[in-house]
């Protein structure tokens, strides 16, 4: 069973629909005991580091998930979520992450030609960095969606996707049991449901 971490700032409704399009097994929860018996953990993320952060926190639900992956637990993080994979984010201030990734999440108005629009909303190409099980039933150039004004930076031991949008900039990361997607896969239409599937296999 797959755990899809309910605490208040995702949108679980694609997710789940997408899920069950691939024929997962999944449940939607805050509660840890359910996080504690699933085989493998998503968490997404809509919306402000610093407040995601501090849900998660206020919940208990950090220390739980830091726990689990300690423990060998495959996690994904999705959009927000895979930001909060990180150790810092400077997103209005600056915020602890669960720190299960070494790199940082910054804002990408320095990084990105002045005349393109932030959020970076839109249809990207993948180019695959490292080879990686997330990647096996897609092929490198294929589109997935973003929507976000932050990004993963510093983060070259576990990059392994990046998308063109002025600049590299970092579209999916994994090392050992952790794995995160910027891009929303449930939003990418078949691109999208085969790394999910992906994702279930590893």
């Amino acid at each position: 069973m797959i755990a899809i971490i309910d605490y208040g700032v995702g949108n679980l409704f694609s997710l789940c629909s997408s899920f069950k399009a691939i024929g997962a097994d999944i449940c939607v929860t805050g509660d840890k005991e359910i996080i504690r018996k699933a085989d493998k953990l998503i968490l997404p993320g809509v919306g402000a580091f610093c407040d995601a952060a501090k849900k998660l926190s206020d919940l208990g639900l950090d220390e739980v998930i830091k726990e689990e992956v300690k423990k060998g637990k495959c996690i994904m993080g999705i959009c927000l979520g895979m930001q909060m994979l990180f150790e810092k984010s400077y997103e209005y201030g600056e915020h602890k992450g669960l720190g299960l990734l070494k790199g940082q999440v910054i804002g990408m108005e320095n990084t990105i030609p002045k005349d393109l629009k932030i959020p970076h909303i839109g249809w990207n190409s993948l180019h695959f960095k490292k080879e990686n099980p997330l990647f096996k039933y897609i092929k490198n150039g294929d589109c997935v969606y973003f929507v976000h004004s932050f990004y993963a930076y510093g983060c070259d031991d576990s990059l392994i996707a990046t998308a063109e949008y002025g600049n590299e900039l970092t579209a999916a990361v994994a090392k050992g049991n952790v794995y995160g997607c910027q891009f929303h896969p449930e939003k990418s239409g078949e691109v999208g449901l085969n790394i999910l599937k992906a994702f279930c296999e590893v």
